[in-house]
């Protein structure tokens, strides 16, 4: 030992009134149990310092999981605080310009998507001026647009939440952004027996913004609340 003005004798007293101190420091720990399997010599199977190894394998794989339990859990809150805050957005407007200028606008913003896109299915034809007044967000379709968009037959059974890339050749609800839409979630939007449904599309420019292999429970939640906010406006 170098001559650090501590003798060993004060380096024993130290230790043994504060043992807790050296426990709680892992790579003291593992430097003594080292030091321990290097007396013993090579011809001495320690099986507790196997054993130790193997219970510090299985303490680094629980600290592992446990940090990516609590990202997930902070990624989770972090969704719903956006999906809340959407929400509460949606039910300030006044008009039905208004709410589809916070559609676009602030509720884009908020969930982090490029772009949002209402459509309507309707009988009645799209060429109405007064759509122009009210923004690209709105669009009018034609009945069973929402079926074909998502790839169903139009009696088909649709979910309420799809998550995919974007897909070539068919009619996007866009405007002029198809190309640069990667990926997309789709919300389909049940007004009850006797309306035809509707759709809202949140675009990205990432193609890995959505996948079919992320979760949907917070844009059900958000679809279903949405659903209820436009019936408002649709009666």
């Amino acid at each position: 030992m170098k001559d650090s003005g501590v003798t060993a004798e004060d380096l024993r007293d130290m230790i043994l009134s504060e043992p807790e101190v050296i426990l709680r420091d892992g790579a003291v720990m593992a430097a003594l149990v080292e030091a321990g399997d290097r007396a013993l010599g090579a011809n001495v199977i320690d099986l507790r310092g196997i054993e130790m190894d193997r219970i510090r394998a299985r303490l680094d794989r629980l600290e592992e999981t446990h940090r990516t339990v609590i990202a997930a859990a902070y990624e989770n809150m972090a969704g719903t605080n956006q999906v809340h805050r959407a929400l509460l957005q949606l039910l300030t407007p006044a008009t039905f310009q208004a709410f589809l200028q916070c559609l676009g606008g602030e509720v884009v913003q908020t969930l982090r998507v490029d772009c949002a896109r209402l459509v309507l299915e309707s009988r009645q034809s799209g060429d109405d001026p007064m759509l122009e007044r009210l923004g690209e967000t709105l669009r009018i379709a034609g009945p069973g647009f929402v079926a074909r968009y998502l790839g169903k037959a139009q009696d088909a059974a649709l979910r309420s939440v799809t998550l995919r890339g974007a897909q070539a050749g068919l009619d996007h609800p866009y405007g002029p952004l198809p190309d640069t839409i990667r990926s997309e979630a789709l919300l389909v939007l049940n007004f009850g027996p006797g309306r035809l449904p509707g759709l809202l599309a949140l675009g990205a420019y990432s193609p890995h913004r959505f996948s079919a292999a992320q979760g949907t429970d917070l844009l059900e939640f958000f679809g279903g609340a949405f659903q209820r906010v436009m019936q408002r406006w649709l009666t």
